[in-house]
């Protein structure tokens, strides 16, 4: 789909989200982005949105979802950046919730309404097993119930989840090994055949006891060519810090102003690389000029440049406007 592009330029976007906050009170098993109670509670201010929007509007992009971490967490916040968005003529195809806001119902509906009133008309509210290690139940259900009564249609992802969660106590949290109890030893295994997930930050040590690994020579050997997949537009996501994160490839940025020309060897070495000459040249720059030496084995592909990445930035002290936010290595 890549293969014929020289150069790392991303020349076009469809269909993306802008992260309002990586903070959240969840720390999900599956999360890409590594959101957790431990960062810190920062959200995107209007000016670093509105020259995000217009960025990627030149760009073709006409529609974007709202997400996080939990953007309900700035309440302010999410009502700024649902009315910029609005007015700036881009679609808010629908803003991302685990519920864990909700309080009582009629509190609920005032939040709801109050977005509703700024341009709002859809709210994905996640449901699944991770989620429900955090949150309890009945949160998602008052959150579904006041969507309704404040005329905010519900996107529920996904609904195929729903009976089994509502199957356990839905005033408090379970884990997924209970879900494993109930529904087999493989529901674990299962669950990426039912649930689309992107496998880094956080899946990659949930997943890799069910994929298994393999060590660093294997995983080079098994990932020839350059990593094309930076260049897909086609659920990108920009953060609250200006980052263009390319192919998903999460705590990988390109500044957003950026995102439309071709990419320097000298301003992005890391992507660069990656881009052309994939994981085994991003190992042998990393072994050669920074000392990187593997420790374990890994997962995938993702998973050992993870690792490279994590070493440069904590260990080697490397400070790179590619290897952002900071952030996602030090929660990592």
């Amino acid at each position: 789909m890549f293969g014929r592009q020289s150069e790392f330029e991303i020349k076009h976007l469809h269909s993306g989200g802008i992260i309002s906050n990586y903070y959240c009170t969840s720390a999900c098993g599956h999360c890409l982005y590594y959101c957790s109670p431990r960062w810190k509670k920062e959200y995107i201010d209007r000016e670093t949105l509105i020259e995000v929007l217009k960025e990627i509007k030149s760009l073709g992009c006409r529609s974007v979802h709202i997400g996080g971490g939990e953007p309900f967490l700035n309440l302010a916040g999410l009502q700024m950046v649902v009315e910029t968005v609005h007015s700036l003529r881009v679609n808010i195809e629908y803003v991302e919730t685990n519920s864990s806001w909700f309080k009582e119902r009629e509190s609920a509906i005032e939040t709801l309404s109050s977005l509703r009133e700024r341009g709002l008309s859809t709210l994905l509210i996640s449901m699944s097993p991770f989620h429900n290690e955090h949150i309890p139940f009945y949160k998602v259900k008052g959150v579904i119930e006041a969507c309704r009564e404040a005329n905010i249609s519900v996107f529920p992802w996904i609904s195929e989840f729903y009976p089994e969660i509502a199957a356990f106590d839905d005033r408090t949290t379970h884990t997924v090994s209970e879900y494993e109890e109930k529904y087999g030893d493989n529901y674990l295994s299962r669950i990426p055949s039912r649930y689309w997930i992107h496998f880094g930050g956080r899946a990659l040590k949930t997943f890799a006891r069910v994929y298994g690994t393999r060590n660093y020579q294997d995983t080079l050997s098994a990932n020839k060519g350059g990593c094309r997949e930076l260049l897909d537009v086609s659920h990108f996501h920009c953060d609250l810090y200006g980052n263009y994160i390319p192919g998903l490839c999460s705590g990988l940025a390109i500044r957003c102003d950026h995102v439309g020309t071709a990419l320097s060897q000298n301003d992005y070495p890391f992507l660069t690389t990656l881009f052309r000459e994939g994981i085994g040249g991003f190992g042998d720059l990393a072994a050669s000029k920074y000392g990187f030496e593997p420790s374990r084995e890994y997962m995938s592909k993702c998973d050992l440049c993870f690792d490279i990445r994590k070493y440069l930035v904590l260990q080697v002290g490397v400070s790179s406007r590619e290897l952002q936010p900071k952030g996602f290595y030090e929660n990592g």
